[in-house]
């Protein structure tokens, strides 16, 4: 349930891209510079983006990268999609029992507990189900410029004491109680 570099990278990316564009190519070499991320490493992450349909190179004098589509059409899940990140949290929910646990076997050699099947397993598997089903939501519907205007709110109050990390909270309202 780990977000890697990678899908931090290129959400970072895209949103430089998003702020700096103003309809003109930006350069990787720029991205790299003001995000401090390795420009061999963003030309891999820019490679996977361009393949996904998000963004589009432009080549020649003046040539860099330029958002695919509107700013408003690209979710975070489409960025974290194009990288190959998977953050649900119950992909690997499978009910085998934790290593170290010796498989008892019966009188004809089958697994007794080879598979973990009791109520509380069920219950962790749905509720981290559930869980990855409101995560893969919540990205999939925030874009770039959802962002992108949160960004704007947030430098507007800036003179009202709002903090770098007022950013995380703005983003959603609380998303309430959630039922199993």
């Amino acid at each position: 349930m780990r977000l890697t570099s990678k899908g931090r990278y290129a959400v970072r990316a895209m949103l430089d891209l998003t702020f700096n564009s103003t309809g003109n190519p930006v350069r990787l070499q720029e991205i790299s510079t003001r995000q401090a991320i390795s420009l061999h490493y963003l030309e891999q992450l820019f490679r996977k983006l361009r393949t996904g349909k998000v963004v589009k190179s432009v080549r020649g004098p003046g040539g860099g990268y330029v958002l695919a589509r509107s700013m408003d059409e690209i979710s975070i899940k489409d960025v974290l999609d194009c990288v190959g990140e998977n953050i649900n949290p119950a992909r690997d929910i499978v009910g085998v029992p934790s290593s170290g646990i010796e498989i008892m076997k019966d009188e004809s050699g089958n697994d007794i507990n080879g598979v973990v099947d009791t109520s509380e397993f069920h219950l962790t598997r749905g509720y981290f189900e559930n869980l990855g089903n409101i995560m893969q939501e919540y990205l999939a519907t925030t874009t770039l410029g959802d962002l992108m205007r949160k960004n704007r709110e947030a430098a507007a109050n800036n003179n009202a004491n709002t903090t770098t990390n007022a950013f995380g909270s703005i983003i959603r309202n609380n998303i309430g109680e959630v039922n199993q």
